[in-house]
């Protein structure tokens, strides 16, 4: 294998530009995303230029890399008031899938990644050119009718060798920064949930080589007085990814080697200090899915889903340090900020407005109800 004191990268801007396939891939090489449809795709004239010029405002400063919101904004704008005529407009829910599910048109890019003639993933052309200094891992192959793949060596037979090759790869472009944010926590790399696992992956690593990644993702919410409330976290400044954003009250992806809800439980306690006594009363309601292209990144995302109803008497307790802090407010007023800000970490909005159609605040008489319902499985939830 090629170390990185010898490796001769390519890290010429040209190779991290792959120009456009002249021709798409056939279709049984692609990921079966269609094309996003949305219900509002002619502009819709504002009843209150007032309220929506200040929505639009609240939404450009979230956009920041450092956001600088506070508890006081958040519940500001949740508030019926802030903008009293678009309680029944999905448009603002709508806009937040489809931030999830970007980029359908740039596919062709992308080199299916196949290992034992499964396709596991998709990799950018121009992010390809960097494994091709690693010929005893990788292989690029050249074929005239499906336009090329990514293949790992013949030689790597094992789970445990593919995983130990392809770590020495990811450690070398880190080093060269060409995959930032290293966690090293492994992804397993497979076809479909519950499949055989081929090797496992650097978790940073898993949208450069566009591998299906499975999470789970859970609403804590507290019944009072006939009405629900939803527990909100906001993420430390010093997160790598969406500092300082609102979250769930527990969510995380799911490592190789453990189930669905012994993660839950385990995310439960580290995220929030829910005692296995409670966080064992989590139900699975299901799972939403998106894909999403950005440059060299292909996300393949599913997320499983929970609700746990908690007691009024219980206040979350961050046990790990990624949770700034945490806030309980009601469930409609969190449809509002969902629909006026950019406040929460993208992938949450899906699960979040997944819960409003499970609990009734979303209902067939909203116009896109289904076009909407639709959105939350845009990926393949495989």
């Amino acid at each position: 294998m090629a170390s990185c004191c010898t490796a001769k990268f390519r890290f010429s801007i040209s190779s991290c530009r792959a120009a456009r396939s002249s021709r798409p891939f056939p279709a049984s090489l692609m990921p079966s995303f269609p094309l996003f449809h949305s219900p509002f795709s002619r502009p819709m004239k504002p009843t209150n230029l007032r309220s929506v010029s200040a929505s639009a405002a609240v939404s450009a400063g979230a956009a920041s890399t450092t956001p600088t919101f506070s508890w006081d904004d958040v519940v500001r704008v949740s508030q019926p008031e802030f903008n009293p005529n678009d309680s029944s407009n999905l448009r603002g829910l709508f806009d937040k899938t489809k931030a999830c599910n970007r980029g359908a048109e740039l596919q062709s890019e992308f080199l299916p990644f196949v290992v034992e003639d499964q396709i596991v993933g998709y990799i950018h052309k121009g992010f390809a050119e960097n494994l091709r200094s690693f010929e005893d891992v990788f292989i690029l192959s050249k074929d005239n009718c499906d336009g090329g793949k990514v293949m790992l060596h013949q030689s790597l037979k094992s789970a445990d060798d593919r995983t130990r090759a392809v770590r020495e790869v990811i450690k070398c472009l880190a080093e060269n920064e060409l995959i930032p944010g290293i966690r090293n926590e492994l992804f397993p790399v497979t076809s479909s949930y519950g499949a055989p696992v081929f090797f496992s992956l650097e978790r940073a690593a898993v949208p450069y080589f566009g591998i299906k990644a499975y999470g789970v993702h859970m609403n804590g919410y507290v019944e009072k007085d006939k009405q629900k409330f939803l527990w909100l976290g906001k993420r430390s400044l010093m997160k790598s990814t969406f500092p300082g954003m609102l979250d769930h009250l527990v969510a995380g992806g799911l490592p190789h080697g453990i189930a669905c809800g012994e993660n839950l439980i385990k995310e439960c306690e580290e995220e929030a200090g829910i005692p296995r006594t409670l966080s064992s009363r989590a139900i699975s309601v299901g799972a939403v899915s998106y894909s999403d292209i950005d440059g060299h990144r292909f996300k393949r995302d599913v997320l499983f889903t929970y609700d746990l109803k908690l007691p009024e008497s219980f206040v979350p307790n961050n046990q790990d340090g990624e949770v700034e802090s945490f806030k309980l407010i009601p469930v409609k007023h969190v449809a509002n900020i969902i629909k006026r800000t950019d406040f929460f970490k993208t992938n949450c909005n899906i699960v979040i407005i997944d819960f409003l159609f499970r609990h009734g605040y979303i209902t067939p008489e909203c116009f896109g109800y289904l076009d909407l319902l639709q959105s939350l499985k845009r990926g393949d939830c495989s």
